[in-house]
This record gives structure tokens, C-alpha cells and sequence, in this order.
């Protein structure tokens, strides 16, 4: 269980939020992938495209909708995309961007409709070392804005991956799931929960309170995300909500379910993330009721059952819930000026996975295969996993700070050594050696003898029998061999940047 964290001033929140972004600015504007020129973070839109144009912060209004208020919603629904529409549109992308994106569905709601996601990858559906990044919208089905807007992203990234620096280094350094749609059920009804009358946003296991522990009991649409995060290995994410203007991260509630400031093992992490958003945003960080335009969610108030703290315990991904839009169902006739007040914070956010925190990947230093080994932070209570495939691990940290990282593996040796992440992401890859031992599992895996105890022993005399003048000099030219060859690695390893292997 984690330690409550104390509820810091609104001073010293703001002062260490203007820190980490400050630093986070500076290192995105000196990281450069190997294949990109620059790609600098932007903190706000052209202010062209907002004037005579704002927003008022204010509280989500936390009551059931009645029925005056999905009447007024109707009102507001022409000129939105309806499902069949939304079906069209994913489909019609994955014809015109099929170079960059694969459409796939993760289930289906309540009424059997699809849950259609959108890949945008430069190998969409290949298995690559890259962090994963997840968008879902329309987890309320009376906040629409969220689907309308991940179109807008999927498209633009279609328009723009070959001439914009930031889409390139999206496309081609992660791969992007974007879900519109979690809830179409609840957006044709105009009501907040799913057909069956559920809020999503409570229906995943709750890590303080025996809620939603029955698998069966779940609902559709909630079995889908956690088979989906099963099957794919999400470094972060992010659900766009309505309703106030906020980035909110977790922990979403508490142990004695009272409204107090209660952080995660990653809460400076996770503070940084909202703030990346928030100060990308045309005016989110400027709110009056939200220091710095984050929250968290325990502070604002707190929920149990919620699907940012589920996917951080559970599937090892970061996720903020954010808040896009004072109002929940704004006219539509607004949507473009909202996708502009919310586009580089989208982008920004995504980006944020590959221009900070620890890369890198476990290797085994008897055969050299990747290991899915584990990563650990000393004094962070948290464990990240690494691929399967790959071995590769993506470690969100904040900036500014002395890290030791530690990797384990079952069956070998861990590592640790000591970072300093200042300005920039950091390639850190681990080579573990095999807890075994020469004389017994070594030489029974090499060379795969099934001999009795005679046959063992034969084999020891040939080893330290004559040949032993041969086996020497064997060793000495691959002795120098490897001198050599840790040369050439040393060299290209000064013109690298912050490349490490332990």
C-alpha cells in the first residue's frame, strides 16, 4: 500500500511544476532522434486562432443528468459525428493513411458495436523496441468532444508525418492507439453510463475497495481496455473527459475515501505529465481553481473503480485523465476552435515518451537473447516490465534528478547503476549474467549431455588434458578480439548521446 503523500501549499506545487516543465523544455529542445532535425515542445497554439475566444474554469458537476439536461443535449448533437459516422471515418482513414495505420477493434459495447481503434505507426502491427502511447475518448457517453477530437489528431498526423519534425517523430519513434470511442452506447442514449446503466469510469478493480473484483460481472466495454492492455504493453495514456478544464493524474482516491491530496509512487513523474498538457494548452494552465491547470484526482474528489489508477497498477502505463472542455456537449460549430486549443498538448503529451525518462533494453551475457526482465527505481515503489520480444523497457521519469536504476531478471544476476537525468532521455541497457555455476549448468547447456557421472568426468580430463596449451591460446585471441571490439563500441558510443551499458 503506498504512503499518503502530504498535500503540498499551492506555492510550492506551482513553484516545482514551473521547475520540472522548465527543465522538461530545455531538455526537448536540445533532444534530436537519430533520423530528425530538432523537435522543440510548443507551451501554447498561435494566439491568432483564439481571439475572441474563452474559457471559464469550473468543477464538473458531479450529479446525475435528468431529464431537462439530456433534452438540452439533443439539442447539441447536430453536428457531431453519430457511430455509423465515427465506423466511416476510422474505416475511410485506414484507407486514405494505410501506409501509417492499422484499424482494428478491441470488442464490442453493450449493443454490439465496435470498438475501433486507429494504429498510427510507420510499421503499424509490427512488434518494434518503441514505447506505446494509448488515446480513448467518449468514456461518458454525454462527453463527445473526446471522439471528435482523436479524429482530428489521426488525421492531421496523416497530413503532416512527412513534412511536420513533431508528427515524424510521433510516427516513426511510437506507436499510437487511438480509441474515439469507448462508450458509443451511452453517446446514442445522450447519457453519461452504458447501456446497462454503468458508469465506465467506476467498473474496473479498485485497488482500496472489493469493487468490480468479479470478472464476470464486468461490463463489455471494460473487459475489452483490460484484454486490450494484456495484449499490447502501453507506456502511457490518456482519456479525454468534458466538463472542466484539467489534467488530472493519479491516485484517483483514498484509503479513508476523504478529499486529500494522495500521490502515487510516480507523483512527480505523473505531475509532470499533466503539466505537459496543461502548459501546452492555450489556456489550461492559467485556471483559477487548478493551480498550474493539473489536479490530483484524489484532491478534486475522489473515485473508485477508475481507469487511471487500474492501468498504472496494473498494466504498467501511466495514464492522466483529462479534462478538455468546460462544457461536456458543446455546440459543434466549436470543435475546430477546441482542437485548437488542445492539438500541441495532444502531440506534446505522445512526444513526452521519447524525449525523457530511460530507455533501453536486458540482454542475457551468456547467449546474448533480449530478457523480459524487470526495471526498478531505488525509492520509487514501482516496477516496470520489459518486452517479451525485444527485452526493451521505456521508464517515465521526471528530469532534474539522481536515479539508480535496477534490472532484474528470474534466473541471473541483477544490475544497478546511477543516473543523473538532466536534459534529455537517456539508452541504458543491461546485460545480466546467468546465476550458474561453470562446472554444473553451464557446460550441460552448451553442450547438451545427458552423460552419467563417467562421462562427465572423461570430458573434465579432455578440458584440462593436453589440449589445455590449445584452449589458452584460443583464449587469448578472443581475449583481443574483444579488446578491439570494446574499442570500436567506446568510440561510437563518445559520438553517441547518453548511451550507457551495464
Amino acid at each position: 500500500m503506498p504512503q499518503s503523500i502530504t498535500n503540498p501549499t499551492s506555492s510550492s506545487i506551482n513553484m516545482n511544476h514551473n521547475i520540472l516543465f522548465s527543465l522538461f523544455i530545455l531538455l526537448a529542445s536540445t533532444f534530436s532522434p537519430p533520423s530528425l532535425a530538432r523537435v522543440p515542445f510548443h507551451t501554447n497554439a498561435h494566439s491568432e486562432d483564439f481571439k475572441n475566444t474563452s474559457y471559464a474554469t469550473r468543477a464538473r458537476h458531479l450529479l446525475e443528468d435528468n431529464e431537462s439536461q439530456a433534452q438540452k443535449i439533443v439539442d447539441f448533437a447536430q453536428g457531431y459525428m453519430t457511430n455509423a459516422d465515427l465506423e466511416t471515418a476510422v474505416k475511410e482513414f485506414g484507407r486514405r493513411c494505410s501506409n501509417i495505420s492499422r484499424i482494428y477493434s478491441i470488442g464490442k459495447s453493450v449493443n454490439g458495436v465496435p470498438l475501433w481503434v486507429i494504429e498510427i505507426s510507420d510499421k503499424p502491427g509490427e512488434e518494434e523496441a518503441e514505447p506505446a502511447f494509448k488515446y480513448i475518448g467518449n468514456v461518458h457517453g454525454d462527453e463527445p468532444v473526446g471522439r471528435e477530437l482523436l479524429i482530428f489528431l489521426a488525421n492531421w498526423l496523416c497530413d503532416n508525418h512527412l513534412k511536420d519534425p513533431l508528427a515524424t517523430l510521433i510516427v516513426e519513434n511510437v506507436h499510437l492507439h487511438i480509441l474515439p470511442s469507448m462508450n458509443p452506447d451511452g453517446f446514442s442514449s445522450r447519457r453519461r453510463h452504458n447501456a446497462n446503466k454503468i458508469d465506465l469510469n467506476r467498473n474496473f478493480p479498485d485497488q482500496f475497495f472489493p469493487v468490480n473484483d468479479d470478472d464476470d460481472s464486468r461490463q463489455p466495454e471494460t473487459r475489452a481496455i483490460m484484454n486490450w492492455l494484456r495484449d499490447i504493453r502501453f507506456t502511457a495514456s490518456a482519456t479525454l473527459h468534458g466538463g472542466a478544464l484539467v489534467a488530472n493524474y493519479p491516485w484517483d482516491g483514498t484509503e479513508d475515501k476523504k478529499t486529500n491530496y494522495y500521490g502515487s509512487p510516480d507523483d512527480e513523474t505523473f505531475r509532470l505529465m499533466a503539466s505537459i498538457y496543461s502548459h501546452s494548452h492555450y489556456n489550461m494552465s492559467s485556471s483559477k481553481e487548478f493551480p498550474g491547470g493539473i489536479t490530483n484526482g484524489a484532491a478534486w474528489y475522489p473515485i473508485y473503480g477508475g481507469m487511471q489508477d487500474w492501468n498504472y497498477i496494473h498494466a504498467g502505463c501511466f495514464e492522466l485523465t483529462l479534462e478538455v472542455s468546460d462544457d461536456k456537449w458543446p455546440n459543434a460549430a466549436e470543435l475546430p476552435v477546441i482542437w485548437r486549443y488542445n492539438k500541441m498538448s495532444m502531440l506534446n503529451l505522445v512526444a513526452s515518451l521519447v524525449k525523457t525518462g530511460v530507455h533501453g533494453r536486458i540482454y542475457s551475457s551468456g547467449d546474448g537473447r533480449p530478457l523480459p526482465g524487470f526495471i526498478t527505481v531505488s525509492g520509487i515503489n514501482y516496477t516496470v516490465r520489459a518486452g517479451t520480444v525485444f527485452g526493451d523497457y521505456h521508464r517515465l521519469l521526471a528530469p532534474g534528478d539522481r536515479y539508480q536504476v535496477v534490472a532484474t531478471m528470474p534466473g541471473y544476476k541483477s544490475k544497478n547503476t546511477t543516473i543523473w537525468l538532466d536534459d534529455g532521455p537517456m539508452t541504458l541497457d543491461f546485460v545480466l549474467d546467468p546465476e550458474v555455476s561453470v562446472k554444473g549448468s553451464v557446460l550441460q547447456n552448451v553442450y547438451g549431455c545427458n552423460c552419467n557421472s563417467k562421462c562427465r568426468q572423461e570430458f573434465v580430463q579432455f578440458l584440462w588434458g593436453a589440449h589445455m596449451e590449445l584452449y589458452f591460446g584460443f583464449i587469448l585471441i578472443l581475449g583481443f578480439l574483444c579488446l578491439l571490439f570494446q574499442r570500436r563500441v567506446r568510440a561510437k558510443s563518445s559520438r553517441a548521446k547518453r548511451t550507457v551499458v551495464v
